[in-house]
């Protein structure tokens, strides 16, 4: 299930509450899209600000709502032992694959990290994906790292966050993942703005952020890529990269929450208190540049 196109779709909340009925519906219209896999509950699912009790019905809607089409929910926690239990959960629902950063209040150290993943995996019937986010989670994996956690039992794949600017470091960097990597764990790129990069480059899957909206263009994109047509996949990222703008200085959870209030594919507000999505002239703006993108609604 780690290859192709991993859609994560927003966990739309009213009053702290899912909503369940548009949560069921991104759901299904991914779908029957023809994504390779929905990342339901990952950070743009606002995992980490739900209750376990919020995360298991949120996974077991999502599972029923995919039909085919395989499901991963996020485990994280600061705590390891909610770990196991939300991780079981997960399991019971129905999931086809796990995702995991290691979340701490306190920094972690490399070999605490290891013993985690560890530990977690020893437990899994189900493939996990590393989840590299520094940005949200504070800790950075090495490469070396990487590698030592691929040969643990139950891992699937990784999702990078920070990647090479340069395509000639980015191309190498993926090749030596590839070559040094447990033999079935795939290298997929986060951050939408460098997919296309990451894609050329030889990574196996994207795990977007747009695709919970609009998966058709990234379906379009992945699938240039994935066929060597760099030119076209580098002119449907350059049609989309006036959102990737909004991404980058706003962050893409508030913008693609924002755009999806916009849309009405969810009720403002629709993100879990104290995140606000956009308001003001910045909301504007977003609307104006959505009206001159190449999207089709989900």
């Amino acid at each position: 299930m780690f290859t192709g196109l991993s859609a994560f779709p927003l966990t739309p909340l009213v009053k702290g509450e899912i909503d369940e009925q548009r949560f069921a519906a991104l759901i299904e219209s991914l779908a029957a899209s023809g994504v390779n896999s929905i990342g339901a509950l990952g950070s743009t699912g606002s995992y980490a600000y739900l209750t376990r009790k919020q995360r298991l019905a949120a996974t077991t809607l999502a599972v029923r709502a995919a039909g085919e089409i395989p499901v991963m929910t996020s485990i994280g926690s600061v705590n390891a032992d909610e770990v196991m239990r939300l991780a079981e959960d997960a399991q019971q629902a129905g999931v086809r694959g796990l995702l995991m950063a290691p979340l701490s209040y306190q920094p972690l150290t490399a070999d605490e990290v290891f013993r985690l993943y560890e530990r977690v995996t020893n437990e899994l019937s189900v493939p996990l994906c590393i989840y590299d986010n520094p940005a949200t989670s504070g800790f950075e994996f090495t490469d070396e790292l990487l590698v030592a956690l691929s040969h643990l039992h139950h891992i699937g794949s990784v999702k990078l966050g920070v990647f090479p600017a340069d395509p000639v470091e980015a191309a190498a960097r993926v090749a030596r993942l590839k070559s040094t990597l447990a033999e079935g764990v795939t290298v997929g790129i986060s951050g939408d703005g460098q997919a296309a990069a990451g894609l050329v480059a030889g990574c196996d899957v994207w795990y977007s952020v747009l695709a919970g909206l609009f998966p058709q263009v990234c379906l379009r994109l992945t699938q240039a890529a994935v066929r060597g047509d760099a030119e076209e996949t580098g002119r449907l990222n350059r049609g989309l990269e006036p959102l990737w703008v909004y991404f980058r200085r706003h962050g893409s959870l508030r913008v693609i929450a924002t755009v999806a209030e916009l849309m009405g594919s969810v009720t403002a507000p629709c993100l879990p208190f104290p995140l606000q999505t956009l308001t003001g002239d910045a909301r504007d703006a977003l609307r104006t540049t959505l009206e001159q993108l190449p999207l089709n609604r989900v």
